[in-house]
């Protein structure tokens, strides 16, 4: 029960560290706001947002293992980096686009999550979005 709190916890946090940022960012096409959304990528899945982030697809997936909560938040993680993926390849940034979609999609492959799918707690910020 007070994993599930925890885990509840960090998603709500989660959340609300994302939709400021991913909203500014897809109205402004804003570098500050896509860093803000990548900082809670990583501290959602408890790694340096730093590197995190610079990991390949693979090392990020067993990153996300290693930590414990992988399977719980992967389908959070994998929605935020597709988003940042169409966030960055709008502001022309091919190369870190296509690293954030092969990252959404090795955390969804190896977490069973289908990337079409969007998490409840995100559904209003995804209308948004849209």
């Amino acid at each position: 029960m007070l994993q599930r709190d925890y885990i509840m916890m960090l998603i709500t946090q989660f959340v609300d560290a994302v939709t400021d940022p991913l909203l500014h960012a897809a109205a402004h096409q804003d570098l500050k706001s896509i860093h803000e959304a990548e900082h809670a990528v990583g501290d959602l899945l408890q790694l340096d947002p730093e590197t995190a982030l610079m990991l390949t697809p693979e090392s990020l997936v067993t990153m996300m293992d290693l930590s414990g909560i992988g399977d719980t938040v992967a389908g959070y993680a994998a929605y935020v980096l597709n988003k940042l993926a169409s966030l960055y390849e709008r502001r022309g940034d091919d190369k870190t686009s296509e690293l954030r979609l092969a990252q959404a999609r090795a955390v969804a492959v190896a977490f069973g999550w289908d990337l079409s799918n969007i998490p409840d707690e995100l559904a209003d910020l995804d209308k948004q979005l849209a």
